[in-house]
């Protein structure tokens, strides 16, 4: 049983805390570089003469080969350990930060990115499934709660980071130390994650599904990339067929890992797990959540830094009471309120979330281009308060009933989710953002006003999809079952994860306890 957690006396506690800080602060080096080069994008335009295609690729490269490798990532945790995988991603990560921080060219640089984004999707998936096997259920609403706050932390955090390096220009190295920042990091959790991290890994013998892989990468890219790339380049009907034939590759992803699973049961992905209520719920959440992620984050970007002409480094102080307030709810989100009050905390995320975007929407036409910082506050404190609310309990929700045996597998599957919404959302900029804007009235003295009314536009289609979100959340369980399960949770867990297959002991046993205790 050395794969599984260790025994709760004080050392072992005391290494399991360690250890989640450790692959928490990977988490947040991560978050933080999704987000970190978008201010950077003219200081490194300009020094290393990049093109406009080869920008494009600097930025989507990352999240391009982040998304396709995710699945096949936590996967991997699974079969060889999480450990050992986390380990493996972090150095790969912290090697291709280097490898950024002294491309000589573009085309380096988008080698260096593309390879950066590959081992990330190592990395993250690893992050969550070591939570949740090292944690058992009673504790892992704390767990989470502090989770959210790092995810909260880290969507604003990246842009004020980026500014701020790029603006001091260390040693006059002007953009590279939004790469090398990561060194010291990188550096530091692979000396102490081989010290702290306990290893565990899937209790049944899996082998990788290599067909699996090829489908679902090759699924995942057929979407993806003209999603990337379609305003670029003026959405071509190539671009639309290839979408279109992501959905019949999808399909047959799904027909063989169902004849995988009954041949020899390890399939790269659970479906076993999608019959859990609470994952299939809180993945259909997840997707549509990274939906309005990705449309509000890149539109604030563009509203503040061309509309309104404010430097980078302003519209990164703009943002931290939203990333304070997204911080401070996550945490009191999953350890007071979902004990008690369950999903409408999530539903009530919804509908705060939705609100501030509807006072922002009054002052971006209120006071147009003469806005200040101070008066976005208010909005951007309660959109920080309503997306605390959900981001926490949402990915303790998901988890929840998943056997620690697929872990890994579940956990890519959240963080691949995540990205696509995500990839959606960002496409969708260009119709509810772009859409909207006359590029043949664009003359200089019209480019805030145009903005103004293209971002109050998006707002209006990120409330829509908010409404959307609180529907569909009425199919997530109305209490966390780990709150109801408390203490029983205990070390059987472990036994019963091995005992019955694919979503055999999560899926079914934990999923009979709350109507008992009803």
């Amino acid at each position: 049983m050395s794969s599984q957690p260790p025994a709760t006396d004080a050392a072992s506690d005391r290494r399991r805390w360690i250890a989640l800080a450790i692959v928490m602060t990977a988490a947040f080096m991560d978050l933080v570089d999704v987000t970190i080069v978008n201010i950077a994008i003219p200081s490194i335009e300009r020094d290393l003469d990049a093109s406009f295609g080869a920008i494009q690729w600097i930025t989507a490269g990352y999240a391009l080969a982040f998304a396709a490798g995710l699945i096949t990532g936590g996967r991997l945790g699974d079969i060889y350990g999480r450990k050992r995988l986390f380990l493996i991603g972090i150095t790969g990560f912290t090697l291709a930060s280097a490898l950024c921080g002294f491309a000589a060219s573009s085309e380096m640089l988008v080698a260096s990115r593309l390879l950066q984004g590959a081992t990330a999707a190592l990395m993250v998936p690893q992050v969550l499934a070591i939570v949740h096997a090292t944690f058992p259920a009673h504790e892992r609403g704390k767990v989470f709660g502090l989770f959210g706050a790092i995810v909260g932390l880290g969507a604003v955090s990246g842009p004020l980071l980026g500014a701020l390096l790029t603006e001091w220009n260390l040693f006059g190295l002007e953009w590279r130390p939004i790469f090398l920042i990561n060194l010291p990091v990188g550096i530091a959790g692979l000396i102490l994650g081989r010290k702290y991290i306990t290893e565990s890994r899937a209790p049944k013998a899996l082998r990788l599904d290599i067909i699996g892989v090829v489908l679902v990468t090759s699924a995942m890219l057929m979407l993806v990339y003209p999603l990337t790339r379609g305003r670029e380049l003026d959405w071509p009907l190539w671009g639309h067929l290839c979408m279109a034939g992501s959905l019949v590759v999808f399909a047959a992803l799904v027909a063989y890992e169902r004849y995988k699973a009954r041949k020899d049961g390890s399939p790269l992905i659970e479906l076993s797990l999608f019959t859990v209520k609470s994952f299939a719920a809180g993945i259909a959440v997840q997707l549509v959540f990274g939906i309005v992620c990705g449309i509000f984050f890149l539109v604030w970007t563009l509203y503040m830094q061309i509309g309104l002409g404010w430097s980078a480094l302003r519209a990164g102080l703009t943002g931290v009471p939203f990333s304070i307030a997204v911080s401070v709810a996550a945490g009191l989100s999953v350890q007071k309120l979902v004990p008690r009050f369950g999903r409408k905390v999530l539903q009530a995320g919804a509908l705060t979330m939705a609100a501030g975007m509807l006072l922002y929407i009054w002052e971006a036409d209120h006071y147009g281009t003469e806005i200040n910082s101070w008066q976005m506050m208010v909005p951007l404190v309660v959109m920080g308060v309503g997306m605390g609310l959900i981001v926490a309990p949402l990915t303790d929700a998901v988890l929840s009933d998943v056997p620690r045996g697929h872990a890994g597998s579940a956990s890519g599957l959240i963080s691949t989710t995540q990205q696509m919404g995500n990839a959606l959302g960002l496409a969708l900029v260009s119709v509810v953002f772009f859409g909207s804007i006359d590029e043949r009235e664009m003359a200089p003295q019209t480019v805030g006003r145009a903005f103004g009314e293209a971002f109050q536009n998006s707002l209006w289609w990120v409330v829509g999809i908010l409404a959307l979100i609180f529907v569909v959340m009425f199919a997530l369980p109305a209490k966390p079952k780990q709150h109801l399960e408390g203490m029983q949770d205990g070390e059987g867990a472990d036994e019963g994860d091995g005992s019955g297959g694919p979503g055999a002991a999560g899926g079914t046993d934990l999923g009979k306890k709350p109507a008992m205790t009803h």
